[in-house]
């Protein structure tokens, strides 16, 4: 009996397993099936119309994410904006549209690669120096080596999202769960959308597209405004158009118009703003000049501490003791180069970095040939090697008496970010000085508070000595530790020239180049937010185009200059220091009375107001309606002209350097 029972209870175990195995057999089946339907139904979509559109969809989300990122930060996105970037993406799907299948669907895959990566590059760009990438900048390939080394420190986890669909399919397509069809025969429908895909595309590139572009060639000057007019793509369309007819930027085709108008508006400038505020003509004439440009010094961090110390102790207590400048602009462009052209020439850079290495070759009315003029002895001093920036061409091209660069220092046992470091420089240059003929002018460049701002190569970290507190570890604590640094440095420079005895009796001149800190860096604002509770966002942008300055000419002490000044003023300036004539300047004496500085982005800044696309109160941050009688007719008048004076100095520059009118 109960053999019976133990067979029939195995019987039913078995029936059991049985019934188990059937019933997950049908539901694994059953699960094939529904798995098999997803993939055949993303296949059928993968390869079908529909996904061009859906991706068209993702490239207007990822052009919104950029736009947000970029040009209108703390703006809302302009309606026509995002029409027109959806105009010119409709454009770009119906010509993948009129395509047969297999090509279509290849076709869109690289469309999305290259517009994710466009919109990408030019998001981090503009992190790097506010500006979005030009055709132009292909040219400048071989200075890669300074963006590419801070591209980790611009990464926002948020940029993802440019390429996450990407990866996604990417991947897909290699574990072919996406498979590409082979070409087959369209039917009559499917070729009757391609006929109406192109013609729309053909009508929308002829008519709405067109008009974008245009718009983005209306403001030559100003990038933000070329995208805001034209969209990123109209904007990229117009700039390779500007390359191919790079003549047509130029106003000015000959010398003679071009002088004319020049000295119109100097003579008009002269009448106004001529009369300097203090009576210094020719005091420096016969006197030792040194120029010292330091990397990526900004003013904020002038007379600030952090946790008790002050940032930069030695540039403060220089600057305290003689002439401060406490408006210094830098130009838009955000290289070195940029700023050194500025300063030798008193002209504008062209797109960055083109000016030394495209236009080196021009004649240009440089400070170095003033100073030879009246017989002094000129040096120029960079602690890198002259192919960077072609600066061995360009300074040879200056004729400089004196080219010392990285080749030339007997003493690199020190690189700092692969420049040699400014203490060894500093040192190194008091001693050449030492064998020039006097006077000399020596124009110094420093680069160790250069970008990513991690100091590799120093040797002793003791020469930094604040404690960043919270911001330890992040890009602007890194920042704050590479100011020290310089600021160090800079103390061991001055004292080098006390000890040669030629500190005295010198006229020396200090400047940050350009900014170091993005516009909207968090712990930045952060910083700036527990000195002025009030900050509001034109400050923001004046900070970072406001670098540090100071001056001491023998017998001026304790002077502070508040008005507007910017790299431009520097070459006249010295012409006024002098007394000797500099050739063509559109810059103007910054000890004279003109009261506003213009970029070469189209800003205008002056003691009371900024021009970006719209006239803001300094004071507050509110926009200016010149229209509504808001503010007195006269003044509405003298910005009107500050504006048309801006126009025409750019005009100038940009034609005396793209035609060599100076030659």
């Amino acid at each position: 009996m109960k053999d019976k029972e133990i067979v029939e209870k195995m019987e039913n175990k078995e029936e059991t397993k049985n019934k188990e195995i059937i019933e997950n057999g049908e539901k694994k089946e059953k699960e094939k099936k529904i798995i098999n339907k997803i993939l055949w139904g993303l296949n059928k979509f993968f390869n079908s119309i529909a996904f061009p559109i859906f991706i068209g969809i993702l490239l207007l989300l990822k052009t919104i994410l950029f736009y947000e990122n970029t040009i209108t930060i703390r703006e809302i996105i302009d309606k026509d904006l995002i029409i027109g970037t959806s105009m010119f993406l409709i454009t770009f799907i119906c010509i993948i549209c009129v395509l047969p299948n297999r090509t279509r669907t290849v076709s869109t895959i690289i469309l999305d690669i290259l517009l994710s990566i466009l919109l990408l590059g030019d998001n981090l760009y503009y992190k790097y120096s506010s500006s979005v990438l030009s055709v132009a900048q292909m040219t400048n390939l071989q200075y890669g080596e300074e963006i590419m080394g801070t591209i980790p420190m611009l990464l926002e986890f948020k940029q993802i999202l440019y390429l996450i669909d990407i990866v996604l399919i990417v991947v897909l397509l290699l574990s072919k769960v996406l498979k590409i069809e082979k070409k087959k025969k369209a039917s009559w429908k499917v070729n009757v959308l391609r006929i109406l895909s192109g013609v729309v595309a053909i009508y929308l590139f002829c008519t709405v597209d067109a008009e974008y572009v245009e718009k983005a060639g209306e403001d030559p000057y100003n990038k933000d405004a070329q995208v805001k007019k034209g969209t990123i793509y109209g904007y990229h369309v117009a700039d390779l158009e500007s390359l191919v007819n790079i003549k047509k930027n130029a106003k000015y085709d000959n010398k003679k118009e071009m002088l004319s108008d020049y000295e119109k508006l100097k003579e008009d400038y002269n009448e106004k703003y001529g009369e300097s505020n203090y009576n210094l003509e020719g005091i420096a004439k016969g006197k030792n000049v040194i120029i010292v440009q330091l990397e990526s010094v900004q003013e904020f961090v002038i007379n600030k501490t952090i946790n008790g110390k002050e940032i930069t102790p030695n540039i403060n207590k220089f600057i305290n003791e003689n002439i401060n400048f406490s408006n210094m602009f830098m130009q838009s462009y955000s290289t070195t180069a940029d700023s050194e052209f500025s300063t030798v020439t008193s002209l504008y850079p062209m797109e960055n970095g083109m000016s030394y290495s495209r236009y080196y070759s021009n004649k240009y009315d440089d400070i170095f040939t003033m100073f030879k003029n009246v017989g002094y002895d000129t040096s120029y001093m960079h602690g890198n090697y002259g192919y960077f920036w072609n600066r061995e061409n360009v300074y040879k091209s200056f004729g400089v008496d004196h080219l010392e660069l990285k080749d030339q220092f007997e003493d690199t046992s020190e690189d700092v970010m692969g420049y040699l470091s400014d203490e060894l420089l500093y040192k190194q240059a008091v001693e050449k000085i030492k064998t020039y003929n006097m006077p000399f002018f020596s124009y110094i460049v420093s680069a160790s508070s250069h970008t990513a701002f991690t100091l590799d190569g120093l040797q002793d970290t003791s020469k930094v000595n604040i404690d960043v507190g919270k911001y330890k570890g992040t890009f602007f604590g890194n920042y704050l530790e590479a100011v020290n640094y310089a600021d160090y440095a800079f103390g061991t420079f001055i004292e080098e020239l006390k000890d040669a005895d030629l500190y005295d009796n010198s006229v020396i001149l200090i400047y940050g180049d350009h900014n170091g800190i993005d516009m909207y860096n968090a712990e930045m604002l952060d910083f700036l937010e527990q000195i002025n509770p009030d900050l509001n966002d034109v400050d923001i942008k004046l900070n970072y185009i406001r670098v540090a300055c100071g001056m001491k000419i023998p017998g001026i002490e304790n002077l502070t200059i508040e008005k507007p000044v910017n790299k431009l003023d520097i070459k006249p300036t010295f012409e006024y220091l002098i007394k000797e004539n500099a050739g063509v300047s559109l810059g103007t004496n910054m000890f004279a009375r003109k009261d506003f500085v213009c970029l070469n982005n189209e800003r205008i800044v002056t003691s009371r107001y900024y021009y970006d696309e719209k006239w803001y109160r300094r004071i507050d941050g509110t926009e200016v309606n010149l229209e509504n009688g808001e503010i007195p007719e006269d003044e509405k008048e003298l910005l009107e002209e500050y504006y048309n004076d801006m126009k025409e100095e750019l005009d100038i520059s940009t034609s005396i350097s793209i035609n060599n009118l100076l030659k």
